[in-house]
Parts: C-alpha cells; structure tokens; sequence
C-alpha cells in the first residue's frame, strides 16, 4: 500500500497538515495532498480540522527518537487526527512502547496497514477523541455501530487476533529456528563439501604429479638409451655399410678407410665412443609440480545467462533454452561436458531418468547399474570442479529412488515451469496468462535455481524502464500513482532532471529514477502522462513479449490481439532495438518481430 492510500481516506475535513517527524526524512513527496489542504510546521497543538505526521523508526537520523514521537503526542487535542509510519517492518513492530502514550492523551487507532517502501514498512491513522469511534474496515472506511457494540466489537476482535497471532507468533518462532539450524547444517555441510572437493582436487594433482614424475623418468632413460645407440660403433659400422650398399660405385671405395678409424677410435677408447660423440642430457628447467595450458580461446562478453549442463527430458531443455544456455549430457559425453562447458550448474531432472525411453531411462531405479555409475562420477567431477549439483525433483521420489543417494548441493521439488508459448491465449484466458507469467513460468522456476547458484537471474529480462517527462507536482502525482500502480512495476523511471522533481516516493518503492539513457532490456514511452494507464498494462505487455518472443509490443486501431501485424502503436520495445536509432515505420521491414495485443479486455 502507499502512503496517500491510507491518508486520503481521512482527508475529510482536514485542512491543514502538521509534519511533527523528528528524524531527517521528507514525508510531503509521499502525500500528494489534494487541493485545499496546506502541509506545515508548527509546535502548537493539533485539533479539530488537522492531521499530525509521525514517524518512529529503528534508524534515529531518519526515522527521529522515540522521545520526539511522544511528546508530539502530548500536542493532540480532541478532534485531531494523527498518522503515523513506522521503520520497522510489520512482524518487529515495537508498538507496546506507544500503546501507553496513546491511551494517556485519548487517542484511538483507527486503521494500520503496512507500506510498500524500503525504508517506511507499516502506518497507523489515529484520533484524538473523547468517546469510542467506530473502528475501520480493511478498505479504510468506518464500520456502523454505537459505542457499546464498538467497545464489545474491538474486545472480542483483541481476544481473538491476540489468539490467533499467538500461534502465529508461535509457529514463525519455531520456522525461524528451523531456518537457522538449516542454514547451519546447510552451511557445515557446504564446508564439508568444499573440504571434500579440495582432498579430491589434492589426490588428483598428487596423481598427475607422480604420474608426471615417472613419464619424466621414463623419457630420461629412453632418451639416454637413444644417445648410447647412436654413438655405438656397431650403429655407426651398420649406418656406413647401408651407405655403401645404397651408393657402391663412391661410397664403396671409402668403405674400408671408414671402418678402419672406427677400429681406432674403439681401441683408443677402451670400446667407448668420443666425448663428442656422446652428449649428456640437457637439463630440465625446474617447474616444480604444476603444468601452465596456454589457452586461446578468449570471450570478452559478459556472462549475461544461465549455462545449465546436465540430465533433461527433451521439453524441460527445449523450454530452458529461452533463458539459459542449456547442454545435455549423454553416458559417453558427459565427463567431457561437465569440463568444457563450465557450467553454473550440473542439474539432474528425475522425471527424465525414470522415463521408459531416452539415454538416461531406468537411471536411479536400480536396473541400469551402469547408468548409475556414469551419473555419480559426472555429480562427483562436477562437484570435484566447483559446480553446484541440483537434483531437480518434478516426480514422486520412489520412481528413481537411487537419485536420492547421490551426493546433491541442492535439491528441488516441484516441476519445471510452464512456458508461456504453449499456452493459448484464447482458451487459457489472460488471467491464467498472467498467473503463470508470475507464479509459475519457466523463467520464475530458473531464477530459483539460479539463486542457488550465483548465476545470472532470468527474471532480469523483466525488468522495464518508464520514459517520462513530468512538468508539474500534477503530472508527477500522475506518474508516481502510475508506476506504482502496475501489477508488474517498472525497474526504473528515466526523466530529463530527477533533482527538480519529487520522486523520492518512488525511489522508496524500489524504482530507480535517473537522467541519461535507460539501462533496462525494455522501454516504456509514457511521455503523455495525461493518458489512462490501467495498472496491468505492463504486466500484459510483458505476457505478451514473452509468449510471443516479439521486439516490440502494442497496439493497433482494429484492437488485434496476440497476433503479428506489420505496424502498430509501440508501448514496449526492447532497448537494443531504440538503441539503433531505426525509425519505427522500417521496424517490420528490417525483420524485426511487431506483436499486437489488445489494449482492453471485453467486460
């Protein structure tokens, strides 16, 4: 919820708002007061026909001190209202510490909600009254009843919450401490793992060294046996009778005074050849126990997707291919994989070994020994090389039990996601379009494995920038309620000067505002802020990009929908395309791909 949600309700007959927050932050870019009602700053009291402005936080330089709050509340008269927001979030709420002070200057609480911002987590609107008030309902808008039946009303609700959140309380206590023996054991057995992984790495290098040792010594002898070969005489008495053989008429003269100095020199010798003739081995330089590859392969770009090698049936990897780079590994290629693709992620679908058919059929379920085998080396090297090893679990456990065994980093349970390709827009509805695209896509499912990995997040592609150009506090009202308004929200909001303007609302709601060109993949143009925006439009738009795969997304004067057309009305295109500076009317005609949707659905 954002602030004007839970101020405006109790407007009425307010004419003046009093900011009494202690701390550095600036409430007014928040208000969006309407006409008629002055925002000010006084000491004096506050009564009939005005609202106080609170804060209370964990961050005293931002939030104020406890100490300035209550005694802000010594200034309430009967016949003020008061709101006030608070920095903790919902579950930490320290409000026992104002419960007093409240009840002291008869003030009633009348409506909390919790607020959307990073830093403003939860808000209360309060009066000062001399009777019981009438509490709100969840919209804001007060309940009907007298003073008794309000008084049982709230008694039986504070019995029955306070039950309720006991359990709650309760039950979030237990939860977190299991979270956090999890992580640690989690994290023991990560270092574990990595103490495992290093002994291995250790092994192998003492092998390849020993190995490396004795080649060197092998070629040392070898190459000490060809340099006694090649000084021997009987070598050089058989080397001077095949040139002889091979050229009779000049070498056969010189035959016999050959032959007679090799007699000389034997004799001079003691049977052994010339020091010329015998050249020790050059020394090896030392480079101790460690081999330096020149690689020449080299990429320069930045990892900007996920790269996934592992076991997948044929859908799961046609459908991660979207978003991630995918390799799937066979029985005879998957060591090779494992260490040439340099994977984030070495991942294991279940349902694709106990399938009837493909490489990997029967793995896990005891009948392919030899399967068995090949995928716990490959979970072993990958594990061995620093990559993560998930066991993505989409079927029943007992159909591949031997899975479970197997050294994993990570398991996950569930199926992979629906890509939004195969649905149809006609017969699944755009309700269900939209429920995928947020619940249960393909796309969401990588980006949880993604952040088990530490690799790049698919739900970035998501991401869409707003290009806006607010003249007045009027269109930047209209701006911020819009942007914040989408069910899917905008990444970041691109105006000319972001210092002239008060947007501090949205960059408390997570969205960048920002001067210069837009980093998001998508581009929004809302230059006409005077033009009606209903809160799914991105979301639609982005349902849209993702089934379709289209460059830019919009709409059209016959209200086509999920269709190709040649021209359109842009609302979404993606930025590499604006980059380019091509006029949009060539758009289509360069191949770029132009999808239709329609702007409103039929009621």
């Amino acid at each position: 919820m954002r602030l004007t949600d839970l101020l405006h309700p109790h407007l009425d007959d307010v004419t003046s708002v009093v900011d009494a927050t202690g701390g550095g932050l600036r409430l007014d870019p928040y208000l969006h007061l309407p006409p008629g009602v002055e925002l000010r700053r006084h000491a004096e009291p506050v009564g009939e026909g005005e609202l106080m402005l609170l804060c209370y936080g964990p961050d005293l330089a931002l939030h104020g001190a406890e100490a300035d709050c209550l005694a802000a509340l010594e200034r309430m008269r009967p016949g003020g209202r008061g709101l006030i927001v608070f920095g903790h979030p919902g579950t930490d709420l320290p409000y026992h510490r104002l419960l007093d002070a409240l009840v002291a200057h008869r003030c009633q609480v009348l409506h909390a909600a919790a607020l959307g911002y990073t830093h403003l987590h939860a808000g209360a609107v309060f009066a000062c009254t001399e009777e019981l008030l009438p509490p709100h309902d969840w919209f804001g808008h007060p309940l009907p009843a007298d003073g008794f039946a309000t008084a049982l009303r709230i008694a039986d609700e504070y019995v029955l919450a306070d039950f309720v959140s006991r359990s709650q309380r309760a039950r979030l206590i237990d939860l977190e401490r299991a979270a956090e023996e999890t992580a640690r054991a989690l994290e023991t057995a990560r270092e574990d793992g990595l103490a495992e992984r290093l002994a291995a790495a250790l092994r192998d290098k003492d092998q390849l060294s020993a190995e490396l040792r004795r080649a060197r010594e092998r070629t040392g002898v070898l190459e000490s046996r060809v340099t006694m070969l090649e000084g021997s005489t009987s070598l050089r008495v058989g080397k001077a009778l095949v040139s002889a053989a091979r050229s009779p008429k000049r070498r056969a003269a010189r035959l016999p005074g050959e032959l007679y100095g090799l007699w000389r020199q034997r004799k001079a010798k003691g049977g052994r050849p010339s020091g010329a003739q015998v050249a020790a081995p050059a020394p090896e330089p030392h480079t101790g126990d460690r081999f330096h590859l020149s690689h020449r392969a080299l990429s320069v770009a930045p990892r900007d997707r996920l790269v996934i090698t592992g076991v997948l049936t044929d859908r799961t990897a046609a459908d991660f291919a979207a978003d991630a780079v995918v390799s799937r590994v066979l029985p005879h290629d998957g060591r090779l994989l494992v260490e040439r693709t340099d994977p984030d992620v070495f991942l294991v679908q279940s349902s694709a070994c106990a399938a009837q058919d493909g490489p990997w059929s029967l793995t896990g379920t005891g009948l392919a020994p030899d399967l068995d085998r090949r995928l716990a080396e490959l979970v072993s090297r990958a594990r061995s090389l620093g990559r993560v090893a998930v066991l993505w679990r989409d079927g029943p456990a007992s159909s591949a039990p031997g899975l479970s065994l197997l050294p994993w980093d990570a398991v996950l349970d569930g199926d992979t996601g629906t890509a939004l390709r195969r649905l149809d827009p006609v017969t699944d509805g755009r309700d269900r379009l939209r429920d995928v695209f947020v619940q249960d896509s393909t796309r969401v499912r990588l980006a949880r494995l993604a952040a088990l990995t530490g690799g790049p997040d698919p739900l970035a592609e998501r991401r869409i920038a707003v290009l806006a150009a607010p003249r007045d506090a009027t269109d930047v009202a209209r701006l911020v309620a819009q942007a914040l308004g989408q069910l899917h929200r905008p990444a970041e909001v691109v105006v000319a000067d972001p210092a002239g303007l008060a947007l501090d609302e949205l960059t408390a709601a997570s969205v960048a505002v920002h001067a210069g060109p837009p980093t998001a993949p998508w581009v929004a143009d809302w230059t006409d802020l005077t033009e009606d925006r209903p809160d799914t439009l991105l979301l639609d738009l982005l349902c849209a990009q993702e089934y379709s795969g289209a460059d830019v997304v919009g709409h059209t004067p016959a209200a086509d929908d999920y269709a190709f057309v040649p021209a359109l009305k842009p609302l979404l295109v993606r930025r590499s395309l604006l980059d380019t500076g091509t006029p949009p009317d060539t758009w289509s005609r360069a191949g770029h791909r132009l999808f239709a949707v329609r702007g409103k659905e039929p009621s």
